[in-house]
């Protein structure tokens, strides 16, 4: 499986991207607007808040106290706060928007993905793309921000005041600013840098997470809970010992910003008492400073943590646009055509998973309408690739798949996959109800009526046990089917494919996991189903396929024999080898 990228630091062209990226989620320009108004009517009255002070004081100082003092603190304060919650209201509607139009994005490009990606990439990985990924961008826009630009505004804003107010103690105040960067800048790289490695290793750990609760059984069957028990551990160690070096860091920053400002605090308290003492200025003025102080705190502060988290995005924007960059298949290029009635050929097909590892070589064969091809051989030798080169899951390395004189390439891949009925060995399922399973993917599986559900159901011998569930069509199965017995989920998808009506039948061991009473009358059903159309079967057992039209023989990727059971017995060694060991055991 591909691995996270390797952490390193963000760059003008990642903040490029992520701006991309947020914008193209359409968020309305207004809304925006609206949001950093209410940032800025928030600032304007912190602001405010010291200035209001200083008069309150001055004026019990000086015998000048006036009752409407303070009620324009308390108004202060009021407004402070509705301004303050429309803006963090309206940013972080902002950011949920955000949020969402990306995992639409996210979710809509990974369905239309082809399987070569899935291959290379850890379902929880994808998973981790759509859901973690996304709420780190979501953070930096609701919340860390909004808190970017306050702390700019606040900022700005603080130092004019200051200056009209005592430009002499401003300066005094401000050579902390050099004096923090100085002391702090290698440390918040350092933090950052710890920050992302957190995350992407988090995002392996959920991955492999999710992949050993999705495969419980296999786990429990195979008495393997040490073994992940023991790797659960060691991963769980990593994280530990990320988040111990992360304390690290902050335990030695934390104290070093908090000794810093206190000691600019006890300065300017010094020094703005002898300026009191001096009469130079007031002690309304000397509190404002300490107010506003106390302001420049938070936006430094805010800071470092903006910082952060733009670190975070700038590792989530580089692989939700990974994803967004990948190949969809595409679907709706090509022509409608219907191949009910045309040959399907295999002219030199080759194809490899891995390069310099071909799993087939030059295979060539030709299928006329309604015939019955079966594919036999030793496992591995290659038949359930074709099965995946048909349903055009992959595309060959070379030579060609035509349908008639087109190559399938040509043809529109929903209206070539809408005419392929597909049964596999794997008992494909979904979580939901039997109605919703046998009906899935038809464009109009709503307005399916019952009447052909159980049609479809008596067709392949499940109607009864269907009968027997209290909610009959509308039965939960569970996860993947679970609540069913391997028979039972195969059933639903024989009459899965029933209700789609196929032009061309894919079975892969379609009955295997029947009894014997249910397959003899599910197999004759499937013989009504076949009548008049193209069927590819793979066999492991050699009687469900004798009387095919054509039987290919596959071993080692290559096409050694091709003819009918009889034909095989007398010419192929290695069929008639597998045809004694089996038939006679039948």
């Amino acid at each position: 499986m591909q691995k996270i990228p390797e952490t390193k630091p963000p760059t003008k062209q990642d903040l490029k991207k992520f701006m991309q990226l947020v914008w193209s989620t359409k968020i309305s320009k207004g809304l925006i607007a609206i949001g950093l108004a209410g940032s800025l009517l928030t600032t304007l009255t912190q602001l405010m808040i010291p200035l209001a002070t200083q008069q309150f004081i001055d004026g019990i100082e000086f015998d000048q106290f006036a009752p409407w003092m303070v009620a324009l603190i308390i108004g202060i304060f009021i407004f402070q706060v509705i301004f303050n919650g429309f803006s963090n209201y309206v940013l972080h509607k902002i950011g949920q928007r955000v949020v969402a139009g990306l995992r639409t994005f996210l979710w809509n490009k990974v369905i239309k993905l082809p399987v070569s990606f899935f291959d290379q990439h850890a379902s929880g990985e994808v998973v981790s793309r759509i859901t973690n990924d996304t709420t780190i961008v979501q953070n930096l826009i609701s919340s860390f921000f909004p808190q970017f630009i306050n702390g700019i505004l606040s900022l700005t804003g603080i130092f004019i005041i200051l200056v009209l107010m005592d430009w002499q103690m401003t300066i005094v105040m401000l050579t902390a600013v050099p004096l923090a960067l100085i002391m702090t800048r290698p440390l918040g790289k350092k933090i950052a840098k710890v920050s992302r490695e957190m995350q992407d290793e988090t995002a392996l750990f959920s991955g492999k997470i999710q992949q050993t609760i999705a495969e419980i059984r296999l786990m429990k069957s195979s008495t393997a809970e040490q073994y992940e028990q023991d790797k659960g551990q060691e991963d769980i160690t990593k994280l530990y010992q990320i988040g111990l070096k992360e304390g690290k860091y902050m335990a030695i920053i934390s104290p070093l910003i908090y000794t810093l400002m206190m000691g600019v605090m006890v300065f300017v308290i010094g020094y703005g008492g002898v300026r009191v003492a001096q009469g130079i200025m007031t002690t309304g003025q000397l509190v404002a400073f300490l107010l506003y102080l106390f302001q420049i705190i938070f936006p430094v502060i805010t800071f470092m943590n903006f910082f952060m988290q733009m670190q975070k995005a700038a590792g989530a924007t580089e692989r939700i646009s990974g994803i967004l960059d990948e190949q969809e298949e595409a679907r709706q290029q090509g022509k409608e055509k219907n191949i009910a009635d045309l040959p399907i050929i295999f002219d030199q097909v080759s194809f490899a998973y891995e390069a310099e590892k071909e799993v087939l070589q030059s295979i060539s064969f030709e299928t006329r309408p309604g015939e019955k091809i079966a594919f036999a051989g030793p496992s591995g030798g290659g038949k359930s690739t074709i099965f995946a080169l048909l349903e055009r899951f992959y595309t060959p390395d070379s030579g060609e798949i035509r349908v008639g004189d087109d190559p399938i390439e040509q043809i529109a891949l929903n209206s070539w996959r809408s005419q392929i009925g597909y049964v596999s060995q794997e008992n494909a399922m979904m979580s939901g109800t039997i109605r919703s399973n046998v009906s899935y993917g038809l464009p109009d599986a709503e307005s399916v009526s019952d009447e052909r559900l159980w049609e479809v159901l008596e067709m392949a011998y499940a109607k009864e046990f269907v009968k027997q569930f209290p909610g009959q069509l509308d039965e939960p199965i569970g996860e993947r089917g679970l609540k069913l017995s391997g028979g039972q989920r195969q059933r639903i998808n024989i009459a899965r494919a029933f209700l789609r009506d196929p032009k061309v039948l894919m079975m892969d061991e379609a009955t295997a996991s029947l009894d014997s009473q249910s397959e003899e009358k599910v197999s004759d059903a499937l013989k009504k189903l076949m009548d008049g159309r193209t069927t590819f079967v793979i066999a492991h057992r050699l009687s469900t396929i004798v009387d095919a039209d054509k039987i290919l023989f596959i071993e080692n990727g290559q096409l050694t024999g091709v003819g009918k059971h009889d034909e095989l017995l007398k010419t192929h060694p290695l069929y008639r080898s597998f045809a004694h060991q089996q038939l006679k055991n039948e």
